[in-house]
């Protein structure tokens, strides 16, 4: 069996932030599950990543005398799982433009390798998504779920819906794992499969279109309008009207309100009543914020809603512009539309302006949030939300006057 390790390519790790500021790139959930998840399920192989110096304490490489190193932004194909199987020691796998895509080798790299450690290079033609920008997460979303429900659900028994009244459309495209409760829903999985992960909970009311991903331990509430192409990812809330959107984890959008063609990390909460925009009125292409430029670049996409970093909270009411940015640990409240790029670590709003969040004070908030689940606020967890401080607040400028003791 080989050694899987995934890597963050640089140029790739830099587009997807804020998501990379806490993860690595294969971390990120696109589809039914995190990129990590479908290389180690398709290649029977426990995966370690090969990511930044301050991620590695969470996320560790692992090295062996037969590595295969995989590009952490490439999504899995049968054909390229083949590719990728087929590679001897010191070969390598490129993308037409020349990006690495796996290289197989007995060394341990430190950093993330490059097609020129191979000995022998091929290319690869067949076609294949690559995670390259922000939109591509929500664009490639729908056949990225089909993807992975055709991998997941294969040779699969669906438990059935036990409650009378639910309606189903193409119930043939449904799958359910044990423990799933649906309350008199309406499921359309006609355009594309319905998902529904262990213990996730469907509520009374509730309109679901395909492709949809309800992960493991998720909830609908009363009356959402869950639009296809979207992913809600494990032991996330959600409620009111949601479409060609993806929920990392762990995070809630428990009332009304629309999202659309949008991110949302782990740990977020958007408040009561909480809207983005997701088409400009003039009918023009979307620009967002770039990490690598630090100004706004033209998506070239009619449609792009919000990406928000992980442990971001939005108070009630607050609205999202088209194409926004929001960073990790940000509190953002108030009226009026929000600014397109707010950097991590800020707390305030488009009327009163932002300062920063305490670095303590946002630690003790993450801390409480990830325990009201009942999960472990590590050490490392720690110590990746300092660095991300370190980088986007003291590195860059004087912190201004605080908003919060």
């Amino acid at each position: 069996m080989h050694n899987l390790i995934l890597f963050d390519e640089p140029s790739l790790r830099t587009a997807l932030l804020p998501f990379t500021f806490t993860r690595p790139v294969a971390a990120i959930r696109i589809g039914i599950q995190t990129i990590a998840e479908k290389w180690g399920s398709r290649l029977a192989a426990e995966p370690s990543y090969l990511t930044e110096s301050y991620l590695r304490a969470k996320f560790p490489a692992r090295y062996g005398t037969d590595n295969l190193y995989v590009n952490g932004a490439v999504c899995p194909t049968p054909a390229l799982v083949a590719r990728v199987q087929a590679l001897q020691a010191e070969e390598a796998l490129t993308a037409p433009d020349g990006l690495l895509l796996a290289l197989r080798s007995a060394r341990s790299f430190a950093q993330p390798p490059t097609a020129a450690e191979a000995a022998t290079v091929h290319a690869c033609v067949e076609p294949m998504t690559i995670i390259r920008a922000l939109p591509d997460l929500f664009l490639n979303n729908g056949d990225q779920i089909r993807a992975d429900f055709a991998f997941l659900t294969a040779g699969r028994p669906s438990q059935p819906i036990t409650d009378p009244h639910p309606r189903c459309y193409a119930p043939e495209n449904i799958f359910i794992e044990e423990g799933a409760v649906i309350r008199a829903a309406v499921l359309n999985a006609e355009g594309g499969p319905i998902y529904i992960g262990r213990n996730a909970v469907i509520s009374e009311g509730t309109v679901m279109i395909g492709p949809f991903a309800l992960c493991e331990q998720a909830t609908v509430n009363w009356g959402g309008k869950m639009r296809n192409n979207t992913t809600i990812g494990p032991h996330c809330k959600v409620g009111g009207e949601v479409g060609n959107s993806i929920f990392f984890g762990h995070s809630n959008k428990a009332h009304d309100g629309f999202l659309g063609n949008s991110v949302i990390g782990e740990w977020c909460n958007l408040g009561a009543n909480t809207n983005n925009s997701n088409l400009k009125n003039d009918y023009t292409t979307v620009k967002l914020h770039s990490y690598g430029t630090g100004q706004l670049e033209d998506t070239g996409r009619l449609f792009c809603g919000l990406m928000m970093g992980d442990h971001t909270k939005a108070g009630i009411s607050t609205m999202f512009n088209t194409g926004t940015v929001i960073g990790v640990n940000v509190n953002v409240y108030g009226p009026g539309f929000q600014p397109k790029f707010v950097r991590s670590f800020s707390w305030g709003g488009a009327v009163e302006g932002f300062s920063v969040y305490r670095l303590e004070k946002a630690v003790q908030v993450a801390r409480e949030t990830v325990a009201r689940r009942g999960v472990d606020f590590t050490d490392e967890d720690e110590a990746i939300l300092r660095e991300v401080y370190r980088r986007e607040v003291e590195a860059v400028a004087p912190a201004p006057t605080l908003l919060i003791p």
